[in-house]
């Protein structure tokens, strides 16, 4: 065996491994629902309000009602808010707006 074909096989190898291992850690990155901190067009799923069911269909930047998901712990760091704290929220403005 050549030089170049060494090398070449020993780097497809270190590719395959960083790929499949890449997955694996992903996996084991606990994730947690931070409200209010979606940009518009860029949350994980269906909003609070049930106004819509998908992704991607924020149409304002940081709803309170709106969420994406982000590793464990650092939602509070991003001034994001848990589910409990979004409804309050979004009760709460509800009540100012009827007076």
């Amino acid at each position: 065996m050549n030089q170049r074909t060494v090398i070449t096989a020993a780097a497809a190898s270190l590719m395959s491994l960083a790929m499949l291992s890449s997955p694996a850690l992903a996996q084991n990155t606990a994730k947690e629902k931070c409200y209010g901190i979606a940009k518009a067009g860029q949350n994980d799923c269906a909003n609070l309000a049930g106004t819509h069911s998908c992704a991607g269909q924020a149409k304002v930047d940081n709803d309170k009602g709106e969420w994406k998901y982000v590793a464990a712990g650092t939602c509070k760091q991003m001034s994001g808010l848990t589910a409990a704290e979004a409804k309050a929220a979004m009760e709460k403005a509800a009540m100012d707006k009827k007076g």
